[in-house]
């Protein structure tokens, strides 16, 4: 499942053949499934930016929480119903953390990690007042997050873990996605984009990716076959399979953020020699 942070629809990939299957959304205010600039419509879109499927078949796709429209929560069963959840209760919550928030709100990732839904919070915010823009980590506890899904009181923050992930170019990296490896370890990747805020989008100077272990943390540029930093600002990442080498490989998307140009599927292949 591919989510889109620009159209209301989700894309169902099948890996074998390539073929992409529309999953339509309920639309927008304005009664329309895209969402752009172009379009004057930018501020109604839910802003789906996390994913991620639950122990029980759930999918669970999250709005960036960036604006009070982009409070969302969309969850799709095996038989593919799909349901919107108001979350505003739940973004509440996570805006009253400074500690997780920084500055600006922007859920970008999501993964489920020993007994916790890992909420990315994406530090591409402007300053505000006493408080600057974080990268970070926030663990719902698993079990309250389904409680929520299906009628419980909402989830609070139980751990948040602050991340310096460094500069590209002098601009500051921030989360875009996360993926768990079949140990359990978390993957994610990180983008330098020249964004102002979360609302507005900025040149992309390059991507990294990283693994957490414990309170360590290794990173690494992602370049193309050349060796250059791949200018791709890479927003979703999977576990595809294990070579016999011993590299990972991964499917990754990336946003080319105009409606002119397509996302783009690739495989990401990385060698830890750690691993």
């Amino acid at each position: 499942m591919v989510v889109q942070d620009d159209v209301h629809a989700l894309a169902l990939l099948d890996e074998s053949t390539g073929v992409v299957t529309p999953l339509a959304l309920p639309p927008g205010a304005d009664g329309r499934r895209t969402f752009g600039d172009a379009l004057g419509n930018k501020a109604l879109k839910m802003d789906l930016e996390a994913c991620v499927v639950l122990p029980d078949g759930r999918l669970v796709a999250l709005g960036s929480g960036s604006t009070p429209l982009r409070e969302h929560v969309v969850v799709v069963t095996d038989d593919v119903d799909v349901r919107v959840l108001d979350g505003h209760a739940l973004y509440a919550h996570l805006r009253s953390r400074p500690d997780f928030a920084g500055s600006e709100l922007n859920i970008e990732g999501a993964a489920v990690s020993q007994g916790a839904l890992k909420l990315l919070q994406r530090g591409n915010g402007a300053p505000k007042d006493d408080l600057v823009p974080l990268n970070t980590i926030g663990d719902l506890r698993l079990d309250d997050f389904v409680a929520w899904l299906d009628g419980g009181k909402t989830p609070m923050l139980e751990a948040v873990r602050q991340v310096d992930l460094g500069e590209l170019g002098g601009v500051r990296l921030g989360f875009t996605d996360a993926a768990v490896l079949p140990d359990g370890r978390m993957v994610f990747l990180a983008g330098a984009e020249a964004s102002p805020d979360t609302f507005r989008d900025g040149e992309v100077l390059g991507c990294r990716f990283g693994l957490l272990e414990g309170d360590a943390m290794a990173v690494t540029n992602v370049v193309d076959a050349a060796g250059t930093l791949a200018p791709f600002k890479l927003e979703g990442i999977d576990w595809h399979a294990a070579r016999e080498d011993g590299a990972w490989e991964f499917t990754v998307v990336a946003d080319m953020d105009t409606p002119d140009s397509p996302a783009v599927i690739g495989r990401l292949s990385v060698v830890c020699s750690d691993a």
